[in-house]
């Protein structure tokens, strides 16, 4: 079972799990998801987590043995506003969903995890052993989600690992737009839509360029790394409570407008604004545990990033 299988992440990984040969169902709300999302071969249940009867239901129907764990309220700054739903959303959810799982007997899962956990890492490398640092009750959410299934493993017996990942962007498939207003490419391509300049903030960090560096990802990728960790537990192989699933180089916000620039033939000269407070130099992520055991791996481009989801933009959903 894939939750929020009907969002954009999760669509993603409902086709590589297809394409591995498994079967799958998926239990989304369609808050913020989209029904045309999900193939019309694939089972569909419309309920929502906090519902445990009608998410234990569907395990039993369906013969779940493991989930991929995806729904959930991903806005860390609308979180700072909204931190009761937030929490709802993200920790009374998976509480709900694990409270299932047990009582159908489902042992198995993987958590879509953020980096978010992380917060302001101190380190510019970031490494699964990095401390716990959360800086917006999503992100706080996400830690306590670990931590339940941590308590859970020791309690039950209950598989599992958390998958702690940056910037997700591009499109496997043309027809899978990232629908989100909120993340980076998103506001980037909305903004250049409606002629406003994206701003960069801040060029005078300790940086080659000055700019702040990020990790960026395929979905894609992602979605092989979520399928890649189910395999292994299918397997019965060992697996680690957490993985980083990152670069380990980065990109620079310059060369990220640069590229868009070049990608997308909209001339631009991005606007230079303040640093924001709390913004680090450089926060990448390493993904060497990831790559030795869940096959992860980084096969896209940046210019396939970009061109990926600039392509996939002109079929966004009617609002």
């Amino acid at each position: 079972m894939v939750t929020g299988g009907a969002g954009y992440i999760g669509s993603h990984v409902v086709r590589e799990l297809q394409q591995t040969g498994i079967s799958v169902v998926v239990l989304d709300n369609l808050c913020t998801g989209v029904r045309g999302f999900v193939p019309d071969d694939v089972p569909f249940v419309e309920a929502d987590l906090l519902n445990t009867d009608t998410v234990r239901e569907a395990l039993s129907i369906h013969a779940v043995t493991g989930v991929i764990h995806i729904a959930g309220f991903k806005f860390a700054g609308i979180s700072v506003e909204k931190p009761l739903h937030t929490y709802e959303q993200n920790v009374t959810a998976m509480m709900s969903l694990l409270e299932a799982m047990d009582e159908e007997g489902v042992g198995k899962i993987v958590f879509s995890s953020s980096s978010s956990v992380y917060g302001d890492a101190v380190s510019g490398l970031v490494t699964e052993d990095d401390p716990f640092n959360p800086t917006s009750p999503y992100g706080e959410s996400k830690v306590i989600g670990e931590w339940l299934l941590r308590n859970q493993g020791v309690a039950t017996g209950l598989t599992h690992t958390s998958l702690r990942y940056f910037n997700v962007v591009g499109s496997g498939d043309s027809a899978l737009p990232d629908v989100s207003p909120y993340n980076l490419f998103s506001m980037v391509f909305a903004g250049l839509e409606n002629n406003r300049v994206p701003a960069i903030f801040g060029n005078d960090y300790d940086t080659p360029d000055g700019t702040c560096i990020r990790d960026y990802i395929h979905v894609s990728d992602l979605a092989k790394a979520h399928v890649g960790a189910a395999e292994r537990m299918d397997q019965g192989d060992s697996i680690e409570p957490a993985y980083n699933l990152g670069s380990g180089t980065g990109t620079s916000v310059a060369e990220m407008m640069s590229a868009i620039s070049e990608v997308t033939g909209i001339d631009f000269t991005p606007d230079i604004g303040p640093r924001r407070a709390g913004d680090p130099a450089r926060v990448v992520a390493s993904g060497e545990r990831a790559s030795r055991d869940i096959g992860w791996a980084m096969t896209h481009s940046l210019e396939e990033m970009i061109n990926s989801a600039f392509e996939a933009r002109k079929n966004l959903p009617p609002a």
